[in-house]
């Protein structure tokens, strides 16, 4: 069967190929998202701890023989605690200062920590085979369904949806989100502010780290991986939502499948569809599609 001329196969792998990229999207910009909406620091090492992720991945791999399934906690505790050194060392000093401060420390900071593994490991590529767990793929008769790729849709579509339940709706969000509004209040009532401050930007990067772990069967492991991605999963930040969890999310997500059918129909436009869209959305909703005006 033959949709204008291209085989729905074609078609239904791209949605496949455009939903992976989309998770990835949704997991990077849900962790941009929930440092930013709770501690409005904009992170620009995102990208960073995303690579960090991937190649701590290969190297307990290539190094101490571990398990792909070891890795999925491990790395993203490892990104995580640098996270955290990191924000006490020196992202604490700058919340109450303009958004550039944070901008430019951060953008710092991926030049150092690429810099860091590229002069260790080069800028080429490093292969990762995916665990044999999850390799081989299902024939559904309409398209062949890779398991690995359905494993990371699935993978990130639960860790997504729990983080932003745990934030919009339990104690422990509200404590978060009343601690950057109100932190002296929180304070009075025996809550340890700025420890709270510190370990949700460790989960933050921890999310751009298990997304790391995710990717490096799929991508090229590389010093450099992350940077190709920053600039995209910012756009889909503005365009969700400055702070937005649910937004980050779902845009995240459709904005991949709107990459994947467009790598299809009209390939020339695949890489800048996604500026084409941000730049229509605040045109017509400045704050993004979930994001609150002021």
């Amino acid at each position: 069967m033959d949709i204008f001329g291209i085989p729905l196969s074609a078609i239904l792998s791209q949605l496949l190929l455009g939903l992976v990229n989309g998770s990835f999207y949704a997991m990077l910009s849900l962790g941009l998202a929930v440092i930013f909406g709770l501690l409005n620091v904009i992170n620009f090492a995102h990208g960073a701890m995303f690579m960090m992720g991937a190649m701590a991945t290969w190297m307990g791999l290539t190094y101490f023989e571990l398990s792909y399934w070891t890795m999925l906690w491990l790395a993203p505790l490892v990104v995580g605690l640098v996270g955290m050194a990191i924000e006490k060392s020196m992202l604490q000093w700058l919340y109450k200062l303009d958004h550039l401060y944070g901008l430019l420390l951060t953008f710092g900071i991926t030049l150092m920590i690429e810099g860091i593994f590229r002069s260790i490991y080069g800028s080429s590529g490093l292969s990762y085979s995916v665990p044999e767990s999850l390799q081989g793929a299902t024939d559904l008769g309409f398209m062949v369904l890779p398991i690995y790729r359905t494993w990371v849709v699935v993978a990130s579509l639960v860790v997504c949806f729990a983080t932003w339940f745990v934030i919009e709706k339990t104690k422990l969000g509200s404590y978060l989100r009343a601690g950057t509004e109100n932190p002296r209040l929180v304070e009075a009532f025996g809550v340890n502010v700025p420890l709270m401050v510190t370990l949700t930007y460790g989960f933050g990067v921890a999310l751009a780290a298990f997304a790391g772990v995710l990717a490096a069967p799929v991508y090229q492991v590389a010093p450099l991986m992350g940077s190709n991605l920053i600039i995209v999963v910012f756009a889909v930040v503005v365009i969700g939502g400055m702070g937005s969890i649910m937004g980050s999310i779902l845009t995240g997500l459709g904005l991949g499948v709107i990459e994947g059918f467009t790598k299809v129909f009209y390939p020339e436009a695949s890489s800048t569809v996604v500026f084409i869209i941000m730049a229509l959305v605040l045109w017509v909703r400045p704050a993004g599609l979930f994001g609150k005006e002021k």
